[in-house]
Formats: C-alpha cells, sequence, structure tokens
C-alpha cells in the first residue's frame, strides 16, 4: 500500500535552504536538479487549522486557497498576527525593510528581528535592505508613513513576482534600485524617536533562489485536484514557489497549494512526464501549447 504524507509548506531553513515539510515533523530538501513528483489521493482539501492546532471540524477548503484554513481557523491565526495588524503589545523588536521582487516592484514591511531574513525568503524577495529597528508599533508607523511617502506597497502580488524572475536585471541595477528609495527614506522627517536608522546594506537572494538561466514559466498551477499529479525537475526555488521543468514545459507550482492534500508517490508514467492538473497561462506569455485548464 502507498504511503500518504500531508505537506505542511515550504520552509526556508537558518541556512537559506528550501525543504517542503510533512505532518510528523520530516522535511524534504529542495535543491536544484532534483525530481519533485506526487499524486493525490484524498477526494478533498482539508482546514490546516490554525497556531499549531488542528480544525476541530476538519472542514473541507476550495482548492486555490493559498491559505487553506477554513473561515474560523483563518479568523483564529489572524486573530494572533502582526501582519493582520492585530497584536499591539509585542515585546520583540522589528526590523523595517525595503525588499525588491523586479524593476519598479519595490514593497516596504516589517519583520522581527529574530527572523533574520526568513521572512524576506518566504516573500521571494530578489533583495532587499534594512531600514530601521525598534518597537512594534514604531516600526508599524514607520512602514505606514513609508508606504505614502516613498509610493510603495506593502504587499506586491505573487503573479506579478513570477513573471518577471527569469528576465531580472544585473544585480548593480537591483541594489542601485534599492539604495535610491534607501537614500529618499532615510532624508524623510518624522521617523519615530524610539526607532534606530540602519545603513544601506543589500542583500541579494538570486543565487540562493538559482534564479540564474532560469527560463521564462509557461504557465503556473492554478490548484490541485484529488487524482491529479505533476512532476518535474527543480530549476528555482523562490519564496513558496517551484519552478519545474516538465513534459509540457516550464511551470510554475506555489506550495502553498499543497498544503491539507493527502499526497503519494506518482505512479505508472515517469515523473517529468506527469501534469494533470489545472495550469493557468502566465501573462505576456504568447505560446498556445499551453491551455487554460488541464495540459
Amino acid at each position: 500500500m502507498a504511503r500518504v504524507w500531508r505537506c505542511t509548506g515550504l520552509r526556508w531553513g537558518e541556512d537559506g535552504a528550501p525543504a517542503l515539510r510533512w505532518a510528523g515533523g520530516r522535511g524534504s530538501p529542495l535543491p536544484r536538479g532534483k525530481v519533485v513528483a506526487f499524486r493525490v489521493v484524498g477526494d478533498a482539501r482539508t482546514c490546516v487549522g490554525a497556531r499549531g492546532n488542528p480544525c476541530p471540524v476538519r472542514a473541507e477548503v476550495p482548492g486555490r486557497s493559498t491559505g487553506a484554513r477554513c473561515e474560523e481557523c483563518a479568523r483564529l491565526d489572524r486573530a494572533h498576527s502582526v501582519a493582520a495588524d492585530t497584536i499591539a503589545d509585542d515585546p520583540r523588536p522589528y526590523h523595517v525593510y525595503l525588499a525588491w521582487f523586479g524593476p519598479g516592484m519595490v514593497k516596504v514591511g516589517i519583520t522581527a528581528v529574530e527572523r533574520g531574513p526568513a521572512r524576506l525568503l518566504e516573500q521571494g524577495a530578489v533583495c532587499f535592505g534594512w531600514l530601521g529597528r525598534g518597537p512594534l508599533m514604531a516600526a508599524r508607523r514607520s512602514e505606514e508613513t513609508l508606504r505614502a511617502a516613498l509610493g510603495v506597497p506593502d504587499r506586491i502580488p505573487y503573479a506579478e513576482k513570477r513573471v518577471v524572475r527569469a528576465d531580472l536585471p544585473a544585480v548593480e541595477d537591483r541594489v542601485g534600485e534599492l539604495a535610491e528609495l534607501h537614500g529618499r527614506a532615510q532624508a524623510l522627517a518624522g521617523w519615530p524617536e524610539s526607532l534606530e536608522r540602519l545603513p544601506f546594506r543589500a542583500v541579494d537572494h538570486f543565487g540562493v533562489f538559482g534564479l540564474d538561466e532560469l527560463p521564462a514559466a509557461d504557465g503556473a498551477v492554478t490548484e490541485l485536484v484529488a487524482g491529479g499529479a505533476v512532476g518535474g525537475e527543480i530549476l528555482a526555488v523562490a519564496g513558496p514557489d517551484l519552478h519545474l521543468a516538465t513534459g509540457r514545459g516550464v511551470v510554475v507550482l506555489d506550495t502553498r497549494l499543497m498544503t491539507g492534500w493527502e499526497l503519494t508517490g506518482p505512479v505508472g508514467e515517469g515523473p517529468r512526464d506527469v501534469l494533470t492538473l489545472p495550469v493557468r497561462e502566465l501573462r505576456g506569455r504568447r505560446d498556445a501549447s499551453v491551455q487554460d485548464g488541464l495540459f
């Protein structure tokens, strides 16, 4: 009988290496060149719960949800979320940062100092730099001020990040755009006194993600479905995204879509020949061989 696993998501380790995590604690490293292949064996996707606790009713959740939580568990999770601005008394120090994802695609955000660059790796930030360090509320106020003053958002959709990864400018241009915004930010008045401003120092993840010589993606998996399968060689891993070379072209798999499903190894055909999940053509691509739906 084939062994069944439940994926709990992709995690970036302290060593800057990605791995798929599975219920029970096991991890599967995701180095470049490795073949990833699996088949969906469950009939439905179930809620992953909240704050480390399982969903009490094992509610079914939509296949296209990247959160993989039912309404009640999502509410409980956000009730303890810094990102949702529901915590005001967190005593930990926070970093304010600028993150670069592509030309003209820069965001401002905050992350706990103890997490180091993990948040930036999780978001797929190709390049980033710290702006300041201080208490949570000071960091939050600075984030809002800088967003308005610099004209940059606090979120950039993954769909926009994916289509530019194969055609990024040189590191000098990436760092230069960040440096210019960092200088403008430091020149602004009204920074909270409790926030320590930090000098510009760019950290580049281009090599960590494996983006050198990355071919443009033809499509992206939109959801997992019962009985569906996928297999391909890893070309790059950025944030939650796997760029896979499959028998049908280069496809991006957002690993957040895997959580909540029961998965097993493929059967029958070779791993690179398997792709029976709905795939959407990526914006800007004109290859008629990639259809919206099953390949």
